[in-house]
């Protein structure tokens, strides 16, 4: 692949960043299909509308905390730069951090079921985060270690493995997946448990492709795959757990203007 160009157009002498347009085009669809599919979930258009304005700024800020954190020497000399997301900076493990406690947060106080939302949003990040993870290609950031494999990227004169494309690739297939796995009725916490595995297990495996080892080593394990370890069995258990006694799967097909049944 040849060496991006990090800029995708210009707007009265602003440089508007692929990062952005990418990440931000990843959102909006993700938007537009959690919309489409709300009523599948005894949800309207105008709900996920109200968690989007709340949870995507959560998840942003959520995002750069944990990537200073883990980064804090950069930034340690010069703080302002904390507040320049235009060239990157954004761990999605913050990010879906924050969007889950948001998620949490927003049900208790609107009185709806957390899992049943999460459920819903789960394809939605997982296309999101296929699109989005090209605006790394862009920056040159976010790539493996040496390789002259045919598919390699250009990084500082070096040929480098695309980890942001083999994770792009998966989310892709994940989110196709997980259309077809919320197609029949199934407990709460299904779909979210099958995501939260998928992404674990690519998550780990990437990471010891990944070459930027300045964001943490603990042991023989990145700090993401130390993440990735705990919310495997979360997954695990998500997937694995029945419903509750007396209570039936949330059906998938609406019964009628923003009703939902429920079938065995």
């Amino acid at each position: 692949m040849p060496v991006p160009e990090p800029v995708a157009f210009t707007i009265f002498g602003i440089d508007i960043m692929w990062y952005a347009v990418l990440i931000t085009s990843g959102m909006i669809i993700a938007t537009v299909i959690c919309c489409v599919r709300a009523p599948k979930h005894d949800l309207t258009s105008d709900q996920i509308i109200n968690f989007v304005i709340i949870c995507i700024p959560a998840a942003i800020i959520g995002a750069r905390l944990y990537y200073v954190v883990f980064n804090w020497e950069f930034y340690a000399s010069d703080i302002k730069k904390i507040l320049n997301i235009r060239g990157g900076g954004l761990a999605i493990h913050g990010g879906l951090i924050f969007a889950f406690v948001a998620v949490c947060i927003l049900c208790a106080v609107w009185k709806l079921r957390p899992l049943n939302v999460l459920d819903l949003a789960a394809p939605c990040i997982a296309i999101a985060q296929a699109i989005g993870r090209w605006g790394n290609y862009f920056n040159s950031e976010a790539h493996g270690g040496p390789t002259d494999l045919p598919w390699a990227i250009t990084v500082n004169g070096q040929s480098v493995h695309p980890t942001f494309l083999y994770e792009s690739i998966w989310c892709f297939l994940l989110f196709f997946f997980l259309l077809w796995f919320a197609g029949k009725p199934r407990p709460q916490g299904r779909i979210l448990g099958a995501y939260v595995i998928a992404y674990a297990v690519i998550r780990f495996v990437l990471e010891f492709l990944r070459y930027d080892y300045e964001r943490g080593i603990l042991w023989v394990f990145s700090t993401s795959q130390w993440i990735s370890l705990i919310l495997l069995p979360i997954g695990i258990w998500l997937l694995a757990r029945r419903a509750k006694a007396g209570k039936k799967p949330v059906s998938v097909e609406p019964a009628g203007a923003g009703e939902a049944v429920e079938k065995e």
